[in-house]
């Protein structure tokens, strides 16, 4: 485990990081709370904070607030607090101030690697939680949750674009080789456009969205229509063999001021257009240019 050490003493610092390292953690060691939290804010995978109580400047409780507060509820960091001093009126205080545990100063090595050991098994366990809680079981992608939720971080993108897509026919499927093909099919799209490295989203069924930031329609059009090409070309397993499958898509690209919702409605609107025009094809909403292959244009 990737463990923070703060201490203003020198001494100290090395002391910890000497006895994590012996115990095949990898500890970084920083003076003040300030470098702490900029160090925890540009690694992400930081499993614990070990920090003094008494520190200048920012004092340990103050650090242990702003890392819960900088960690929000999707990053588990494990804090313990320690001091030289303990003052057991100031335990739950500590605990109040975002520490997880409070050990004495000087650590004693054995009861140091137990409470990592805890520190070890909270975390493994809360980031079990939240990929949970992030992630489309049947596919691994975002779910509908955590599609929103990182889209709300793309707010500010000066050119955005999305893309929704969702398998023709797909009742069909369901139907005629039952639900077991019918995720398969589901989760051979899903994949396919994960590769791409794109930010995708499960929303429901057999529909998906994309997102491109600082892609143009045109861009994204190109992207969509590889998609469609790729997954012409897959297979799915039924009890009576490998099926094929196609799908539509929708694109639109940000206009000034638009809301991502807003964005996504319009391609959900060209979507509609691209299924209801034939199937297996790229429509582009409010396109500009001409469009290759079996990219359609949808004026707004």
């Amino acid at each position: 485990m990737r463990v923070v050490v703060v201490d203003q003493s020198r001494t100290m610092r090395l002391y910890v990081a000497g006895l994590l390292g012996a115990r095949d953690h990898e500890a970084v060691a920083l003076a003040d709370g300030p470098a702490a939290l900029a160090y925890l804010r540009d690694n992400p995978d930081i499993g614990a904070l070990i920090t003094s109580a008494e520190l200048t400047g920012m004092s340990g409780m103050e650090l242990c607030w702003e890392t819960r507060l900088l960690a929000g509820r999707d990053r588990p960091i494990y804090v313990i607090l320690m001091s030289s001093s303990i003052d057991k009126s100031k335990l739950g205080e500590a605990l109040d101030s975002g520490a997880d545990d409070f050990i004495s100063k000087p650590p004693v090595p054995d009861e140091l690697y137990a409470r990592l050991r805890a520190a070890e098994r909270f975390v493994t366990m809360q980031r079990e939680l939240v990929r949970l809680a992030n992630v489309d079981a049947l596919t691994g992608v975002h779910n509908r949750r955590a599609f929103f939720e990182k889209a709300e971080q793309m707010e500010n993108c000066e050119a955005l674009a999305a893309i929704m897509l969702d398998i023709d026919h797909f009742k069909r499927i369901n139907d005629v080789y039952g639900h077991d093909a019918g995720d398969r099919a589901i989760t051979a799209v899903a994949r396919t456009v994960a590769d791409e490295g794109v930010m995708i989203g499960r929303l429901g069924g057999e529909e998906f969205a994309v997102l491109l930031g600082g892609a143009s329609l045109e861009a994204a059009a190109a992207l969509a229509e590889r998609l469609r090409v790729r997954i012409g070309a897959l297979c799915f397993e039924t009890e009576s063999g490998p099926k094929s499958l196609t799908c539509s898509f929708g694109v639109s690209a940000r206009k000034g001021g638009e809301t991502i919702d807003t964005l996504l409605k319009r391609a959900d609107v060209a979507l509609y257009a691209a299924k209801t025009g034939g199937r297996n094809r790229v429509v582009a909403a409010d396109a500009v240019t001409t469009f290759t292959g079996s990219v359609h244009a949808l004026a707004s």
